[in-house]
């Protein structure tokens, strides 16, 4: 069907309008391939394992297996039509190249262990439909964040750690290219003259590229992977990232509808707490987010999903965040969600909080509720808007009512450290008062942190706000008052 194939070793590969293609093993990644990788690894038979691992190939042995695959895959793609191999769906083109493969071991008499064949079949596979090298390591729950750095180093973080693994990209091309198809599926491009690119995966997971030539050892790829199954406020109080108390009143505070910033650093967990809280928004509020790359799963049916867009190559054409925020409020949004806050849509976003936009939500880089005011404040006046520093703290305090504060401990551990409210102002400044906090009391024999989250005991301000949606009782029980 796909190239002049029988079914014994006589098997003559097809010349056709392909050749070109193969001239460089690289050339899998042709854009009419560019298929998910998730799509891709469901679709596989149950005899074929999605991943395959290599740990325990060394030296001589792993070249060995390098160069056999890169030879057969150059004959693969002499051999198959690659414009009518895009058009099957993953399952079709997996029996397809696992037949031409086995045709392809026969012709050339190679010596091949059931294991190696079968490995080999997997990776050529996750070459063409997925992200080569990179598949086993996204079908991994517990890997947090993938680092490649160049083609021969890929880090991941586990449990906070950090660690590098033994995959290899058989050169910067392949890297290249396969950066090339992530961010082409959704629309964007990284090449020399536009050598940096935010782009997502097809199950939220968020994507960073750094191309040459300012990345000088080849490319450099970094995924913020998010786990499978999304994370709700009892699985972090099962993570002990909170404890049952707190979860109560982070309960109460979405149920109330009151204005959230989570607060945090890199990596803290900001993003994955935002998901969480959202669980809280009832099925009947029209909810519409704003991101620069989509990575909020919000289960409600009445949801709008908005996305930033770059500039085209003229440098026209360019959406930014704040033109997202600013156009939502034409929408009839009940709530706002911007994924993170990072300039002058800031400001725009406190507009919105305090026109009735209750229960409006987004992240933003602090390291303490304090500091996220701060910074708050300081991103408006990056938008040049010439306000006195008096009203721009009573617009914060008016539109923000908690502050969540996220942080990853030095053990790797992720813990919510403050729940906090803005009281508002005295005299120019803006009034915070903890409602909930994480102290840390020592450290174990395996180097883990021991702490406790505790209530302060202060009576928030929106208490009257409580007993008017029904939560009095819940804030009593989840503050110990």
């Amino acid at each position: 069907m796909f190239g002049k194939r029988t079914g014994g070793p006589e098997v003559k590969p097809k010349a056709s309008a392909q050749a070109p293609e193969a001239e460089a093993p690289e050339a899998s990644s042709a854009p009419e391939l560019a298929l998910a990788p998730a799509a891709a690894s469901k679709a596989a038979e149950p005899e074929h394992t999605t991943s395959s691992d290599h740990s325990d190939l060394f030296g001589d042995e792993r070249d060995r297996y390098n160069e056999t695959k890169q030879s057969i895959f150059a004959s693969l793609v002499e051999a198959v039509d690659l414009t009518e191999l895009g058009k099957l769906d993953s399952r079709q083109v997996r029996e397809e190249i696992t037949d031409i493969v086995g045709e392809i071991i026969a012709m050339k008499a190679m010596v091949l262990s059931s294991t190696e064949q079968q490995s080999l079949i997997i990776d050529i596979c996750n070459d063409v439909l997925g992200l080569g090298p990179l598949e086993p390591l996204l079908e991994r729950d517990d890997i947090a964040d993938i680092m490649v750095n160049g083609a021969e180093k890929v880090y991941i973080e586990v449990d906070g750690q950090i660690e590098l693994t033994d995959i290899r990209f058989r050169d910067n091309a392949q890297l290249m290219n396969i950066c090339q198809r992530i961010v082409s599926a959704v629309g964007r491009r990284v090449d020399e003259a536009s050598p940096i690119c935010d782009a997502r995966l097809l199950d939220g997971s968020r994507v960073n590229v750094i191309g040459p030539p300012l990345s000088i050892d080849g490319a450099t790829l970094t995924i913020r992977k998010f786990k499978k199954d999304k994370l709700r406020i009892q699985n972090l109080v099962d993570f002990g990232s909170i404890t049952p108390m707190g979860a109560k009143l982070l309960g109460v505070i979405g149920a109330c509808r009151l204005n959230i910033l989570v607060s945090g650093g890199t990596g803290s967990g900001k993003t994955t707490l935002l998901n969480a809280l959202t669980a809280f928004i009832e099925e009947g509020e029209r909810t519409i987010t704003c991101e620069d790359s989509a990575e909020l799963q919000l289960q409600q049916p009445h949801v709008v999903r908005l996305e930033t867009r770059p500039p085209n190559l003229e440098g026209a054409g360019e959406v930014t965040m704040r033109d997202l925020v600013k156009n939502c409020l034409r929408m009839r949004p009940e709530r706002i969600i911007v994924g993170e806050v990072r300039g002058p849509e800031a400001f725009d976003l406190l507009q919105a909080m305090n026109t009735g936009h209750d229960g409006s939500m987004g992240t933003i880089h602090a390291n303490n509720p304090r500091e996220a005011v701060s910074r708050v404040e300081n991103m408006i006046a990056m938008g040049g808007f010439n306000l006195p520093a008096k009203t721009v703290r009573e617009q914060i305090s008016s539109a923000v009512h908690v502050i969540v504060q996220a942080a990853r401990l030095r053990d790797g551990s992720r813990k919510i450290t403050h729940v906090t409210e803005v009281v508002g102002m005295e005299g120019d400044v803006v009034t915070l008062q903890d409602l909930y906090t994480y102290e840390i009391l020592g450290e174990d024999e395996n180097g883990k942190l021991i702490g406790e989250h505790r209530p302060t005991g202060l009576r928030p301000s929106f208490w009257d706000r409580a007993k008017y949606f029904g939560q009095e009782q819940d804030l009593v029980e989840a503050l110990g008052i």
